[in-house]
């Protein structure tokens, strides 16, 4: 007999954490139960695996418009935890949107600092960015220089980088190799960052350029307006150009001062937080995962999944975004390679039954189901997830245990 239950959710954005979804729905199962927050690499990441046994360490690095702010990431061996967010988000910003100036800087300082404690796997989730500056900031933090045609170099920010004539790498790759005591010589950026892994989580799979890249898609919604987009655009593909010529970089092909979308700038992922997966592919040579899917390995669901009962995961909003690739899609996945049922708990939902059950969940269980005031739902959900727990144990799990 199956003896246990795995609550598995995502956070509930605006409202609970993920870990604090979790708790609330077993509080109210009342059953054996089996508490893996997870998330998809974006906000809430570094809470997902901390709660999971991760350590947590805080560290002052520089916020995305070069404020100091104090961000953590999470380590467990020699697997270091990255969110983007948590250094370069859009959540750090104080003094409003700054899309053309805001900058990885910040994120870089926290690879370095995971780097010089001893980490060699850095996982990097990307999501909820305030940059879209190519990751010139993040690489910046590591030694890199992007330098105009005077030998100036550029400020923060992608609206800078149209001005870029130049990457030197030298001071990069003897900055990796001083935090991370990977001595000898190098004359490439892979030498430098050999002993290292690098993984990008992201569940985005964009380009660097074009009407599906970083800027065209994901500008807007860091203020950018479109003459803005255009500036972005063109900083964007000078840094592709560039980084094509220096070292052999990025692999893109420039004809006539413009880049088609080729090599590195080309790949899935590379446009991911306005363009920092496109840094950690040429410089970091990170391999770019589905962002839960390697969350749930980090975490070991497989091993904690044999012999449950049910699962539970969940988000916010269940709507048509949760079907392209987001947490509880991923969940459902996994779970379904062991047989083992899926349920979903959620804020909201707006995607039908047969929605649901074609992506892997039998069932969805709302708040709004019990609860009709959205404000409500936002400001208390804590007892009303317990109510649904009792709902769910009232209904699925009579005989657990027995």
């Amino acid at each position: 007999m199956r003896d246990h239950v795995v609550i598995a959710p995502d956070k509930f954005k605006g409202s609970l954490t993920a870990p604090e979804v979790a708790a609330h729905v077993a509080a109210g199962l009342g059953v054996p139960a089996v508490l893996l927050p997870v998330a998809d690499g974006g906000d809430g990441t570094v809470d997902a695996v901390v709660a999971c046994g991760f350590v947590r360490v805080e560290v002052e690095v520089t916020g995305p418009t070069g404020e100091r702010v104090v961000a953590s990431y999470a380590t467990q061996g020699e697997t270091a935890v990255i969110e983007m967010a948590d250094a370069s988000g859009l959540r750090r910003l104080s003094g409003g949107l700054a899309p053309l100036a805001a900058t990885s800087y910040g994120t870089g300082e926290l690879i370095a600092h995971a780097v010089r404690g001893g980490a060699r796997r850095i996982v990097l989730g990307l999501g909820g960015s305030a940059c879209t500056d190519g990751g010139a900031g993040l690489a910046q933090a590591l030694g890199a220089r992007f330098l105009d045609e005077t030998g100036n170099e550029l400020p923060f920010g992608g609206g800078a980088l149209r001005d870029l004539t130049h990457i030197d790498i030298s001071g990069f790759m003897a900055r990796i190799r001083e935090i991370s005591g990977n001595e000898g010589g190098h004359h490439h950026a892979s030498d430098a960052v050999a002993g290292l892994e690098f993984v990008v989580a992201s569940d985005v799979d964009n380009p660097l350029l074009g009407p599906f890249g970083a800027a065209a898609v994901y500008g807007p919604q860091k203020g950018a307006d479109p003459d803005q987009v255009k500036v972005l655009e063109a900083g964007l593909a000078r840094l592709a150009a560039v980084a094509a010529h220096t070292h052999g970089l990025a692999g893109a092909i420039e004809h006539d001062g413009v880049v088609r979308s080729m090599g590195v700038a080309g790949q899935p992922g590379a446009g991911a937080a306005g363009g920092v997966g496109f840094a950690a592919l040429a410089f970091l040579h990170a391999e770019i995962r589905p962002g839960i899917e390697y969350l749930l390995d980090l975490l070991d669901f497989d091993h904690h999944v044999q012999g449950a009962r049910l699962v539970i995961t969940g988000e916010g909003s269940l709507d048509d975004q949760s079907l392209r690739g987001k947490a509880p899609i991923g969940v459902a996945n996994a779970a379904a390679r062991h047989g083992v049922p899926v349920v979903a708990v959620c804020g909201r939902r707006t995607i039908s039954d047969e929605a649901l059950r074609k992506a892997g969940i039998e069932e969805a269980y709302a708040l709004t189901d019990i609860e009709p005031d959205v404000q409500v739902c936002m400001t208390t959900p804590g007892p009303l997830l317990e109510r649904l727990a009792v709902r769910i144990a009232t209904t699925r799990l009579e005989d657990i245990g027995e």
